[in-house]
């Protein structure tokens, strides 16, 4: 497939995870890749992963961190020659009950998840083409159902989820397509070492949604976002793509 032939895509979240498949996907076919993230190893990893035909150039960045989205936008817009397609995939996760969140567990939530997202997308509109541009936002299956010990980091993925609708809609005159992707569980080191759940939860309640599919593959959400981001998806803005083996269902 060469969908991305030419395309200059600018990738965040890019050194493990979902990120490092959609990187490998999208360069696989053809795409030109500026990926940013926080772990500089992991970026250097994710680089020697990818083999082409596309190509990959890394930066190494805090998402919330304004004078470093903005320097990285305007390099990547330089070294690529412009940007066509913005992804944000850099996320963090905790899991919190409630009598013990903080605000500083608030904080870097919504700072990660919304802020550096937000800003992406601020930075990016400035080289974006018109009637051809596309942003595809990394929101979550926890953004519009309930999930125990997640209510932080549900509402900061349902204000992505709400930031993209609405972006999309502004953006709708000069046809740029704004896609969130909402995938459910995905096997990432993400979620494998981040210490998921507290020792002692009830978690009997996740036996009710799990997908009968088992936990994807990061593999496939980087293939629904290379959909997302490719002309065949030419008339998908402004909804909520769910890629969750059915377990909104």
């Amino acid at each position: 497939m060469n969908r991305y032939d030419g395309v200059r895509v600018l990738l965040t979240g890019a050194a493990s995870g979902i990120g490092r498949a959609t990187a490998i996907r999208l360069t696989t076919e053809g795409a030109a890749v500026y990926a940013v993230d926080l772990s500089e190893k992991g970026l250097a990893e994710t680089a020697e992963a990818v083999t082409g035909p596309g190509t990959i150039t890394t930066r190494p960045a805090d998402v919330t961190d304004e004078p470093a989205v903005i320097a990285a936008v305007a390099d990547a817009a330089e070294t690529l020659g412009g940007i066509d397609v913005l992804v944000n995939v850099a996320g963090v996760h905790k899991t919190t009950p409630i009598e013990t969140l903080t605000v500083d567990d608030l904080n870097r939530l919504f700072s990660v998840n919304l802020v550096g997202t937000a800003l992406f997308c601020r930075e990016s509109l400035k080289h974006l083409p018109d009637r051809t541009g596309v942003i595809v936002n990394t929101a979550s299956l926890s953004a519009t159902q309930g999930n125990p010990y997640m209510t932080a980091y549900s509402a900061s993925k349902g204000a992505v989820l709400a930031f993209s609708l609405s972006l999309a809609a502004e953006l709708a005159a000069r046809r740029i397509r704004v896609v969130p992707i909402s995938p459910g569980a995905v096997d990432t080191p993400l979620v494998r070492n981040a210490d998921m759940f507290p020792p002692g939860l009830d978690l009997n309640y996740f036996s009710k949604i799990r997908s009968y599919y088992g936990a994807a593959d990061p593999e496939m959400i980087a293939a629904a976002i290379a959909f997302a981001g490719s002309s065949d998806a030419a008339y998908y803005t402004g909804a909520d793509f769910r890629v969750d083996g059915g377990a909104h269902t």
